[in-house]
């Protein structure tokens, strides 16, 4: 249990720091930035309270909304996929979630690039929304969160297959 608070401690201010020191300062083509800040919430162990892991989406968006002066949206964002990753994950890992005995690490390959996508992608759409708030930019946001999407997943994925334990 130690070794789990340690590890998600260690996790979460490393993401967080990340976030704020390198992958904020990339713009690809002047306007795609990363946000694998996510990881944190992807990785988040199943079988731990579930007041404490919506709490820890609320800090970790909060944070970042602090650091980028973002109005909120960063919380929001991960609220919504803190709450959503339930239905998610049955939906992608069917029994293994269901029984609580799936392990990312060792989950196939199809099965958690699409868990990341659509994490990514409703978390992205939510940003950008709330950034912008205005359905007259409605080209803006789909494109920003096109492409920052690819770029986050590509970030995320490519991760976690480095990190990946028995590598």
């Amino acid at each position: 249990m130690t070794n789990s608070i340690t590890l998600n401690t260690v996790r979460f201010i490393a993401l967080l720091l990340m976030q704020v020191v390198i992958f904020n300062k990339i713009l690809l083509l002047g306007f795609v930035n990363p946000y694998p800040y996510v990881i944190f919430i992807l990785l988040f162990p199943i079988k731990n309270e579930r007041w404490i892991f919506m709490l820890l989406c609320f800090l970790i968006g909060l944070t970042l909304d602090m650091f980028g002066n973002s109005g909120g949206s960063h919380a929001a964002a991960c609220l919504l996929i803190g709450y959503l990753r339930p239905f998610i994950l049955e939906s992608c890992f069917g029994l293994n979630y269901i029984h609580q005995n799936l392990k990312l690490n060792n989950a196939p390959f199809k099965q958690l690039t699409i868990y990341v996508v659509l994490m990514c992608f409703i978390h992205h759409i939510t940003l950008f929304s709330l950034e912008v708030f205005e359905i007259n930019y409605i080209k803006f946001i789909v494109s920003q969160t096109l492409f920052s999407g690819i770029f986050s997943i590509a970030t995320i994925l490519l991760s976690l297959s480095l990190f990946k334990k028995g590598n």
